[in-house]
């Protein structure tokens, strides 16, 4: 038994060792676009911060969703934190799974910078939504009566930077239209959908999103519109986008490798090798690596001749 457990061990930690090892060189060729979607998501932030200064508390807006479903009450309003969480948490160790099993389709560092693309684009849209009407906020801290409803005027330009975070994004008012906890979860839930390999997870990763939409509405969280608005527009948003990207190499049959994009060093010398092939009289196709000699300027191959053409006198 300690023998297996050590051979295993060994394994995979050497499977570990290799799959940072590609991880790095494909973070190498693309971490700008990690970064700026990365930068983007403190700009969403800071952007929700600043509508807050601007939201005004008021009535409660007349909505289907709370006529129909019970007030979950300020003491329950964990439970659709605490199923976001789940999710959130779910689908980020779910994308550094090829560090640890042996069977992978997907490489880690260009999923993100695939699932980075998808939020931005909606994040921008949302943006443009909640600072173009602010709504009455229907969360308890933003009720009529509550102090966390508006914001005093900053003081300086690093209070509206700081974001006051995490406290400033749990107790935000006005940046309703549409769900930001609803962005997350559909675009984790699809890109689950599309290169997750567990049926039963994606079944049930519906069935989850579907559960957190009710719970949102029940908590007070959001109005109706906020989660309506979310499943059209991001499920849109993500359709579109995912058809203007670069498909994601498969890894699953083993050929991946051949798939990814090459670095600067790697073109080069893959040129160089290419040309010297061609000095030498063979194309970069393997088919065509062929013995070849010449007779009076004509080029001869697999065994063909050509006679020569002499002139004599008098002929």
């Amino acid at each position: 038994m300690t023998l297996y457990i050590g051979r295993e061990a060994s394994k995979l930690w050497k499977r570990i060792c290799a799959e940072t090892t590609t991880e790095l060189n494909l973070l190498l060729e693309n971490w700008k676009y990690l970064l700026a979607g990365l930068i983007f998501q403190y700009i969403h932030g800071l952007a929700a911060r600043g509508v807050h200064y601007l939201h005004r508390p008021g009535p409660t807006l007349q909505d289907v969703g709370f006529f129909l479903l019970p007030e979950l009450g300020p003491d329950k309003a964990y439970i659709s934190e605490t199923v976001f969480t789940f999710v959130f948490l779910s689908f980020v160790l779910w994308t550094f799974h090829p560090f640890i099993f042996k069977a992978k389709k997907i490489y880690t560092v260009l999923l993100w910078c695939r699932v980075l693309a998808f939020l931005v684009a909606s994040q921008i849209l949302r943006i443009l939504t909640f600072y173009s009407t602010q709504l009455p906020g229907p969360n308890y801290h933003c009720r009529e009566g509550s102090k966390l409803a508006t914001l005093p005027r900053p003081d300086s330009v690093f209070e509206v930077l700081l974001i006051n975070f995490p406290r400033g994004v749990i107790y935000g008012c006005g940046d309703l239209i549409f769900s930001s906890h609803m962005i997350f979860t559909l675009v984790f839930v699809r890109t689950y959908h599309k290169y997750g390999t567990r049926r039963f997870i994606k079944q049930f990763s519906w069935l989850i999103a579907v559960a957190q939409s009710f719970l949102i509405v029940a908590s007070r969280k959001h109005y109706t519109v906020d989660v309506v608005v979310a499943w059209y527009t991001v499920n849109l948003v993500v359709f579109f986008i995912d058809k203007k990207l670069p498909e994601l190499p498969d890894r699953s049959n083993g050929t991946a490798s051949l798939l990814l994009p090459l670095s600067t060093k790697d073109k080069d010398s893959k040129t160089k090798e290419e040309n010297l092939k061609l000095l030498n009289g063979n194309s970069g196709d393997p088919a065509d690596w062929r013995q070849r000699t010449q007779v009076n300027g004509k080029t001869l191959e697999d065994g063909n001749t050509v006679h020569a053409e002499t002139t004599t006198n008098g002929a």
